[in-house]
């Protein structure tokens, strides 16, 4: 009786941990959103109690819209690969900010994350993806100049037929070869 009373206090300590950081992650979140280019995100963390199991007794879920007048639905029925990844990056960048030294480092992939974007705010996109290959490994698909030049590897990966047969190609660029495919990505040609 007394380890299960002694499970059950814990477990309602790191409940309340859970709905006191609630309201500050969603905040950084939406804040960090607007910043990856939605111009009106909403992003809700649930929080519903379940039956106690190692990870507490919470089930989280989380909720997200970028459509305005939209209300928000679980993110796993409704965002497309390009929201997905703009929101990966959301989460981990604000991950980084309020865990600082205790992130693991991990590989992440993006892609399809200058979906629907171009100008500045691939530019920050860009910037977030650097800041995070500060701690993590990062490998980002991307067709916008603004991104790759961030990047501190290169790698320009093609399909080509060789033989009546289509096989991808990768190069690591660097150099005057990255330079002229970063401007090739930017104008479509090298001048």
């Amino acid at each position: 009786r007394k380890l299960s009373d002694e499970l059950i206090s814990r477990a309602n300590k790191l409940s309340d941990k859970r709905r006191d950081a609630k309201n500050k992650i969603e905040k950084e979140i939406i804040n960090e959103l607007k910043f990856l280019g939605f111009l009106h995100p909403l992003f809700e963390i649930k929080i519903t109690e379940k039956e106690l199991s190692v990870n507490g007794k919470d089930d989280i879920e989380f909720y997200f819209s970028s459509n305005p007048g939209e209300p928000p639905k679980p993110l796993i029925k409704i965002a497309s690969g390009g929201e997905l990844s703009r929101l990966m990056l959301a989460l981990k960048c604000v991950e980084l900010k309020l865990a600082k030294s205790s992130v693991k480092s991990m590989t992440l992939i993006f892609d399809e994350i200058d979906a629907g974007i171009g100008g500045s705010i691939a530019e920050n996109i860009g910037r977030r993806l650097k800041e995070l290959s500060n701690h993590h490994q990062v490998l980002c698909v991307t067709h916008l100049p603004q991104i790759a030049a961030q990047a501190q590897h290169h790698l320009k990966v093609e399909k080509v037929t060789l033989d009546n047969k289509t096989v991808v190609k990768i190069e690591v660029l660097v150099g005057i070869k990255r330079k002229e495919e970063i401007a090739r990505m930017l104008s479509g040609r090298i001048t």
